[in-house]
């Protein structure tokens, strides 16, 4: 699951197509990790995030928020989020 804004949950092809637009910026994202809760395989991070610059028709961008989110260790030992809240708690 993926929250592109504020109150607004996505799966499948939705999610898919949010992901491209967030990546399409093309733009690097720079994290601060404020919390990591670690439960067996389970996480919950809060992570203080922005992206920051031009993108690619010049104009300035610029998106922050602090994200909440749920990751899941595999059995190959990789974290995977299950959820992915980029704007936490606000608005919505």
């Amino acid at each position: 699951m993926f929250a592109p804004s504020p109150g607004r949950a996505v799966t499948g092809g939705e999610l898919d197509r949010a992901n491209r637009e967030m990546l399409g910026l093309g733009l690097p994202i720079t994290v601060r990790p404020r919390h990591t809760y670690v439960a067996g395989d389970i996480a919950l991070l809060i992570v203080d995030w922005s992206i920051a610059g031009r993108d690619r028709a010049g104009n300035a961008v610029r998106v922050e928020g602090t994200a909440t989110d749920v990751a899941r260790r595999g059995p190959d030992g990789l974290w995977r989020y299950v959820i992915d809240n980029p704007f936490g708690t606000a608005g919505g």
